[in-house]
Protein backbone atom coordinates (compact mmCIF):
# COMPACT_ATOMS: atom_id res chain seq x y z
CA UNK A 1 0.00 0.00 0.00
CA UNK A 2 3.37 2.43 -0.09
CA UNK A 3 1.83 5.84 -1.55
CA UNK A 4 -1.51 4.91 -1.90
CA UNK A 5 -3.66 7.48 -0.85
CA UNK A 6 -7.28 7.55 1.29
CA UNK A 7 -9.20 8.44 -2.29
CA UNK A 8 -7.67 5.40 -3.66
CA UNK A 9 -8.29 3.27 -0.69
CA UNK A 10 -11.61 4.42 -0.31
CA UNK A 11 -12.04 4.02 -4.63
CA UNK A 12 -10.98 0.28 -4.04
CA UNK A 13 -13.77 -0.76 -2.07
CA UNK A 14 -16.30 -3.02 -4.27
CA UNK A 15 -19.97 -3.67 -3.96
CA UNK A 16 -20.98 -6.59 -2.18
CA UNK A 17 -21.65 -10.23 -4.81
CA UNK A 18 -25.23 -10.11 -5.16
CA UNK A 19 -25.01 -13.21 -6.88
CA UNK A 20 -23.51 -15.24 -4.41
CA UNK A 21 -25.85 -13.43 -1.72
CA UNK A 22 -28.57 -15.16 -3.78
CA UNK A 23 -26.99 -18.56 -4.05
CA UNK A 24 -26.47 -18.28 -0.46
CA UNK A 25 -30.09 -17.68 0.02
CA UNK A 26 -31.03 -20.45 -2.30
CA UNK A 27 -28.96 -23.24 -0.34
CA UNK A 28 -30.49 -21.36 2.99
CA UNK A 29 -34.12 -22.32 2.32
CA UNK A 30 -32.76 -25.65 1.42
CA UNK A 31 -31.55 -26.79 4.70
CA UNK A 32 -33.36 -28.47 6.93
CA UNK A 33 -35.36 -25.90 8.88
CA UNK A 34 -38.49 -23.31 8.11
CA UNK A 35 -37.10 -20.60 6.21
CA UNK A 36 -35.66 -17.57 8.14
CA UNK A 37 -35.99 -19.99 11.25
CA UNK A 38 -32.56 -18.70 12.52
CA UNK A 39 -33.06 -15.16 11.89
CA UNK A 40 -29.81 -13.09 12.10
CA UNK A 41 -27.21 -15.97 11.52
CA UNK A 42 -28.56 -16.19 8.01
CA UNK A 43 -28.36 -12.57 7.19
CA UNK A 44 -24.99 -13.04 8.10
CA UNK A 45 -24.31 -16.49 6.06
CA UNK A 46 -25.32 -14.08 3.01
CA UNK A 47 -23.46 -10.83 4.27
CA UNK A 48 -20.07 -13.06 4.62
CA UNK A 49 -21.10 -14.69 1.24
CA UNK A 50 -21.12 -11.39 -0.35
CA UNK A 51 -18.35 -9.71 1.14
CA UNK A 52 -15.90 -12.98 -0.09
CA UNK A 53 -18.23 -13.76 -3.15
CA UNK A 54 -18.39 -17.40 -1.94
CA UNK A 55 -22.09 -18.86 -1.26
CA UNK A 56 -20.15 -20.66 1.75
CA UNK A 57 -16.85 -19.28 1.98
CA UNK A 58 -13.93 -20.64 4.70
CA UNK A 59 -13.19 -18.37 7.45
CA UNK A 60 -9.33 -18.43 8.59
CA UNK A 61 -7.22 -16.29 11.38
CA UNK A 62 -9.18 -14.08 13.03
CA UNK A 63 -7.74 -10.36 14.77
CA UNK A 64 -8.56 -8.11 16.97
CA UNK A 65 -6.64 -4.75 15.94
CA UNK A 66 -6.65 -2.85 19.22
CA UNK A 67 -5.70 1.05 18.48
CA UNK A 68 -4.23 3.11 21.26
CA UNK A 69 -3.83 7.15 21.56
CA UNK A 70 -3.84 9.28 24.01
CA UNK A 71 -5.96 12.64 24.02
CA UNK A 72 -5.40 16.45 25.43
CA UNK A 73 -8.54 16.72 26.05
CA UNK A 74 -8.64 14.87 29.48
CA UNK A 75 -6.33 18.13 30.82
CA UNK A 76 -10.33 18.96 31.12
CA UNK A 77 -11.13 17.08 33.39
CA UNK A 78 -13.46 14.47 31.02
CA UNK A 79 -12.41 10.80 32.48
CA UNK A 80 -12.74 9.26 36.22
CA UNK A 81 -9.22 8.13 35.14
CA UNK A 82 -5.62 9.89 34.43
CA UNK A 83 -4.04 9.64 30.83
CA UNK A 84 -1.12 7.36 32.45
CA UNK A 85 -3.56 4.58 33.07
CA UNK A 86 -3.38 4.34 28.11
CA UNK A 87 0.51 3.50 28.31
CA UNK A 88 0.03 0.92 31.36
CA UNK A 89 -3.22 -1.07 29.76
CA UNK A 90 -1.10 -1.24 26.30
CA UNK A 91 1.30 -2.93 28.54
CA UNK A 92 -1.37 -5.07 30.04
CA UNK A 93 -2.52 -6.09 26.55
CA UNK A 94 0.87 -6.96 25.43
CA UNK A 95 1.17 -9.24 28.10
CA UNK A 96 -2.50 -10.90 27.66
CA UNK A 97 -4.05 -9.46 30.73
CA UNK A 98 -6.42 -7.39 29.66
CA UNK A 99 -10.24 -8.59 29.48
CA UNK A 100 -9.86 -8.67 25.07
CA UNK A 101 -6.64 -11.36 26.00
CA UNK A 102 -8.79 -13.55 27.67
CA UNK A 103 -11.96 -13.59 25.38
CA UNK A 104 -9.67 -13.75 22.03
CA UNK A 105 -7.70 -16.92 24.02
CA UNK A 106 -11.47 -18.36 24.60
CA UNK A 107 -12.35 -17.77 21.01
CA UNK A 108 -8.82 -18.75 18.77
CA UNK A 109 -8.06 -14.72 17.85
CA UNK A 110 -5.30 -12.83 17.83
CA UNK A 111 -4.79 -9.23 19.18
CA UNK A 112 -2.87 -7.07 17.83
CA UNK A 113 -1.97 -4.08 19.91
CA UNK A 114 -0.67 -0.59 17.92
CA UNK A 115 0.66 2.51 18.97
CA UNK A 116 -1.07 4.98 17.22
CA UNK A 117 -0.74 8.09 19.40
CA UNK A 118 0.03 6.91 22.91
CA UNK A 119 1.82 9.74 24.61
CA UNK A 120 4.54 7.50 25.87
CA UNK A 121 7.47 5.72 24.62
CA UNK A 122 6.73 2.32 24.17
CA UNK A 123 8.75 -1.01 23.51
CA UNK A 124 7.61 -4.56 23.77
CA UNK A 125 8.04 -7.44 21.19
CA UNK A 126 4.83 -7.83 19.86
CA UNK A 127 3.79 -4.17 20.39
CA UNK A 128 2.73 -2.66 16.68
CA UNK A 129 4.33 0.76 16.49
CA UNK A 130 2.84 3.17 13.67
CA UNK A 131 2.35 6.24 16.01
CA UNK A 132 1.52 9.51 14.18
CA UNK A 133 1.79 11.81 17.28
CA UNK A 134 2.23 12.07 20.64
CA UNK A 135 -1.45 11.92 21.70
CA UNK A 136 -3.94 14.47 20.20
CA UNK A 137 -4.07 18.57 21.14
CA UNK A 138 -6.96 19.47 23.35
CA UNK A 139 -9.58 19.69 21.11
CA UNK A 140 -11.02 22.80 23.90
CA UNK A 141 -9.14 25.01 22.67
CA UNK A 142 -8.31 23.78 18.84
CA UNK A 143 -8.12 20.82 16.39
CA UNK A 144 -7.15 17.62 17.94
CA UNK A 145 -4.48 17.00 14.86
CA UNK A 146 -4.03 17.84 11.44
CA UNK A 147 -5.73 16.65 8.44
CA UNK A 148 -2.82 15.31 7.41
CA UNK A 149 -2.40 13.63 10.83
CA UNK A 150 -5.88 12.50 10.57
CA UNK A 151 -5.34 10.65 7.04
CA UNK A 152 -2.10 9.18 8.03
CA UNK A 153 -3.41 7.14 10.66
CA UNK A 154 -6.16 6.12 8.30
CA UNK A 155 -3.82 4.67 6.21
CA UNK A 156 -2.23 3.20 8.97
CA UNK A 157 -4.92 0.95 10.18
CA UNK A 158 -5.74 0.23 6.67
CA UNK A 159 -2.23 -0.67 6.03
CA UNK A 160 -2.20 -3.06 8.49
CA UNK A 161 -5.16 -4.86 7.71
CA UNK A 162 -3.86 -5.81 4.12
CA UNK A 163 -0.70 -7.02 5.55
CA UNK A 164 -2.79 -9.25 8.35
CA UNK A 165 -4.94 -10.28 5.43
CA UNK A 166 -2.47 -11.44 3.14
CA UNK A 167 -0.80 -13.84 5.93
CA UNK A 168 -4.42 -15.37 6.25
CA UNK A 169 -6.42 -13.28 8.63
CA UNK A 170 -9.91 -13.37 7.15
CA UNK A 171 -12.10 -11.57 10.31
CA UNK A 172 -11.49 -8.76 11.85
CA UNK A 173 -12.13 -6.77 14.64
CA UNK A 174 -12.17 -3.47 16.23
CA UNK A 175 -10.52 -2.43 19.44
CA UNK A 176 -9.44 0.74 21.16
CA UNK A 177 -7.49 2.00 24.25
CA UNK A 178 -7.05 5.58 24.92
CA UNK A 179 -7.94 7.55 28.38
CA UNK A 180 -10.69 10.23 27.94
CA UNK A 181 -11.80 8.65 24.16
CA UNK A 182 -15.92 8.76 24.77
CA UNK A 183 -15.24 12.82 24.95
CA UNK A 184 -14.06 12.44 21.07
CA UNK A 185 -16.63 9.83 19.94
CA UNK A 186 -19.22 11.57 21.31
CA UNK A 187 -18.50 14.89 19.46
CA UNK A 188 -17.99 12.88 16.37
CA UNK A 189 -21.63 11.82 16.72
CA UNK A 190 -22.80 15.84 18.03
CA UNK A 191 -21.50 16.88 14.21
CA UNK A 192 -21.90 13.85 12.17
CA UNK A 193 -25.11 13.11 13.19
CA UNK A 194 -26.53 16.44 14.23
CA UNK A 195 -27.60 15.64 17.51
CA UNK A 196 -26.75 17.56 21.00
CA UNK A 197 -23.98 16.88 23.29
CA UNK A 198 -26.34 16.15 25.78
CA UNK A 199 -27.52 13.26 24.22
CA UNK A 200 -24.12 12.43 22.75
CA UNK A 201 -22.03 12.09 25.85
CA UNK A 202 -22.18 9.62 28.33
CA UNK A 203 -20.35 8.82 31.49
CA UNK A 204 -17.53 6.57 29.76
CA UNK A 205 -15.40 5.66 32.65
CA UNK A 206 -17.90 6.14 35.49
CA UNK A 207 -17.78 9.76 35.98
CA UNK A 208 -20.03 11.49 38.22
CA UNK A 209 -23.02 14.10 37.34
CA UNK A 210 -20.69 17.09 37.82
CA UNK A 211 -18.10 15.29 35.50
CA UNK A 212 -20.80 14.76 32.91
CA UNK A 213 -22.35 18.26 32.43
CA UNK A 214 -18.30 19.49 32.13
CA UNK A 215 -17.69 17.02 29.74
CA UNK A 216 -21.09 17.84 27.67
CA UNK A 217 -20.11 21.53 27.79
CA UNK A 218 -16.40 20.76 26.71
CA UNK A 219 -17.65 19.07 23.31
CA UNK A 220 -19.81 22.09 23.19
CA UNK A 221 -16.81 24.49 23.28
CA UNK A 222 -14.73 22.27 21.02
CA UNK A 223 -17.42 22.02 18.14
CA UNK A 224 -17.56 26.11 18.87
CA UNK A 225 -13.71 26.64 18.76
CA UNK A 226 -13.04 23.90 15.78
CA UNK A 227 -16.29 24.39 13.86
CA UNK A 228 -16.12 21.06 12.48
CA UNK A 229 -17.84 20.79 8.47
CA UNK A 230 -20.57 18.01 8.89
CA UNK A 231 -20.08 17.99 4.89
CA UNK A 232 -16.60 16.27 5.25
CA UNK A 233 -15.78 13.61 7.83
CA UNK A 234 -11.92 13.45 7.25
CA UNK A 235 -12.61 17.72 8.81
CA UNK A 236 -14.59 16.89 11.79
CA UNK A 237 -12.33 13.42 12.50
CA UNK A 238 -9.60 16.01 12.68
CA UNK A 239 -10.78 18.48 14.64
CA UNK A 240 -12.75 16.50 17.30
CA UNK A 241 -11.48 13.15 16.79
CA UNK A 242 -8.16 10.86 18.33
CA UNK A 243 -5.77 8.97 16.72
CA UNK A 244 -6.82 5.90 17.55
CA UNK A 245 -10.28 6.48 16.26
CA UNK A 246 -8.67 7.42 12.71
CA UNK A 247 -6.53 4.16 12.85
CA UNK A 248 -9.93 2.48 13.50
CA UNK A 249 -11.36 4.82 10.71
CA UNK A 250 -8.76 3.09 8.28
CA UNK A 251 -8.72 -0.68 9.82
CA UNK A 252 -12.67 -0.48 8.76
CA UNK A 253 -12.10 1.22 4.80
CA UNK A 254 -9.31 -1.37 4.94
CA UNK A 255 -11.13 -4.72 5.39
CA UNK A 256 -13.57 -3.43 3.13
CA UNK A 257 -10.77 -3.13 0.22
CA UNK A 258 -9.67 -6.62 1.12
CA UNK A 259 -13.22 -7.82 0.65
CA UNK A 260 -12.95 -9.08 4.67
CA UNK A 261 -16.11 -8.52 7.17
CA UNK A 262 -14.86 -6.47 10.05
CA UNK A 263 -16.65 -6.83 13.37
CA UNK A 264 -17.57 -3.25 15.19
CA UNK A 265 -17.33 -3.15 18.83
CA UNK A 266 -18.70 -0.53 20.94
CA UNK A 267 -19.14 3.22 21.40
CA UNK A 268 -15.81 4.44 19.97
CA UNK A 269 -15.25 1.92 17.43
CA UNK A 270 -18.73 2.52 15.84
CA UNK A 271 -17.69 6.87 15.75
CA UNK A 272 -14.92 5.01 14.01
CA UNK A 273 -17.77 3.51 11.84
CA UNK A 274 -20.18 6.15 11.58
CA UNK A 275 -16.65 8.52 10.43
CA UNK A 276 -16.02 5.34 7.78
CA UNK A 277 -19.05 5.16 6.23
CA UNK A 278 -19.15 8.71 5.22
CA UNK A 279 -16.09 8.67 3.58
CA UNK A 280 -17.33 5.39 1.87
CA UNK A 281 -20.98 4.02 2.45
CA UNK A 282 -19.86 1.12 0.68
CA UNK A 283 -18.05 0.35 3.51
CA UNK A 284 -20.90 -0.23 5.87
CA UNK A 285 -21.19 -3.57 4.14
CA UNK A 286 -18.33 -4.60 5.24
CA UNK A 287 -19.41 -4.08 9.11
CA UNK A 288 -21.23 -6.62 11.19
CA UNK A 289 -22.27 -4.75 14.55
CA UNK A 290 -21.49 -7.25 17.59
CA UNK A 291 -23.18 -5.69 20.60
CA UNK A 292 -25.21 -2.52 21.84
CA UNK A 293 -22.86 -0.66 24.56
CA UNK A 294 -24.39 0.57 27.48
CA UNK A 295 -23.28 4.05 26.87
CA UNK A 296 -24.99 6.79 26.24
CA UNK A 297 -25.14 7.53 22.70
CA UNK A 298 -24.37 4.01 20.93
CA UNK A 299 -27.86 3.11 19.73
CA UNK A 300 -27.56 6.78 17.74
CA UNK A 301 -24.18 5.66 16.40
CA UNK A 302 -25.62 2.88 15.08
CA UNK A 303 -28.84 4.36 13.75
CA UNK A 304 -26.80 6.91 12.04
CA UNK A 305 -25.00 3.99 9.87
CA UNK A 306 -27.74 1.62 9.54
CA UNK A 307 -26.61 -1.18 11.83
CA UNK A 308 -28.49 -3.32 14.43
CA UNK A 309 -26.22 -4.99 16.95
CA UNK A 310 -26.09 -9.16 17.58
CA UNK A 311 -25.67 -9.17 21.61
CA UNK A 312 -27.09 -6.71 24.21
CA UNK A 313 -24.78 -7.36 27.14
CA UNK A 314 -25.05 -3.95 28.68
CA UNK A 315 -21.03 -3.70 28.05
CA UNK A 316 -19.08 -0.45 27.74
CA UNK A 317 -15.67 -2.10 28.33
CA UNK A 318 -14.41 -1.18 24.75
CA UNK A 319 -11.05 -2.98 24.23
CA UNK A 320 -12.64 -4.90 21.07
CA UNK A 321 -14.32 -7.12 24.24
CA UNK A 322 -18.11 -7.13 22.32
CA UNK A 323 -16.88 -7.70 19.17
CA UNK A 324 -14.88 -10.84 20.15
CA UNK A 325 -17.88 -12.38 21.45
CA UNK A 326 -19.80 -12.10 18.45
CA UNK A 327 -16.95 -14.22 16.52
CA UNK A 328 -18.20 -17.43 17.40
CA UNK A 329 -21.78 -16.32 16.28
CA UNK A 330 -20.22 -15.22 13.15
CA UNK A 331 -18.33 -18.30 12.64
CA UNK A 332 -21.54 -20.21 13.30
CA UNK A 333 -23.15 -18.51 10.33
CA UNK A 334 -20.77 -20.39 8.12
CA UNK A 335 -20.64 -23.71 9.72
CA UNK A 336 -24.46 -23.58 9.34
CA UNK A 337 -24.46 -22.95 5.83
CA UNK A 338 -21.47 -25.30 5.23
CA UNK A 339 -22.94 -28.40 7.80
CA UNK A 340 -26.59 -28.86 7.95
CA UNK A 341 -27.63 -30.83 5.99
CA UNK A 342 -30.88 -30.38 3.09
CA UNK A 343 -34.06 -31.72 2.61
CA UNK A 344 -33.04 -33.90 -0.25
CA UNK A 345 -29.81 -35.12 1.32
CA UNK A 346 -31.53 -35.79 4.59
CA UNK A 347 -35.03 -37.17 2.93
CA UNK A 348 -37.47 -34.84 4.24
CA UNK A 349 -40.11 -33.45 2.55
CA UNK A 350 -40.27 -29.93 2.27
CA UNK A 351 -43.65 -29.58 2.22
CA UNK A 352 -44.41 -30.92 4.99
CA UNK A 353 -41.81 -29.61 7.65
CA UNK A 354 -43.70 -26.17 6.56
CA UNK A 355 -46.76 -27.38 7.67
Amino acid sequence: MTGITLKQVIQEIGPLDTAAMEAAARHSDKLTKPPGSLGRLEAVARQLAGIFGEPIPRLGRKAVIVMAGDHGVCEEGVSAFPAEVTPQMVLNFLQGGAAVNALARQTGADVVCVDIGVNADLSHPALVSRKIRRGTANMAKGPAMSREEAEAAILAGAQLVEELAAGGCSLFATGEMGIGNTTPSAALLAVLAGIEPAAAAGRGTGIDDSALTRKQAVIRRAIEVNRPDPADPLDVLAKVGGLEIAGLVGVILGAARCRRPVVIDGFISSAAALVASRLAPRSADYMIASHLSHEQGHARLLEAIGLAPMLHMDMRLGEGTGAVLAFPLIEASVRLMAEMATFESAGISQAAERR
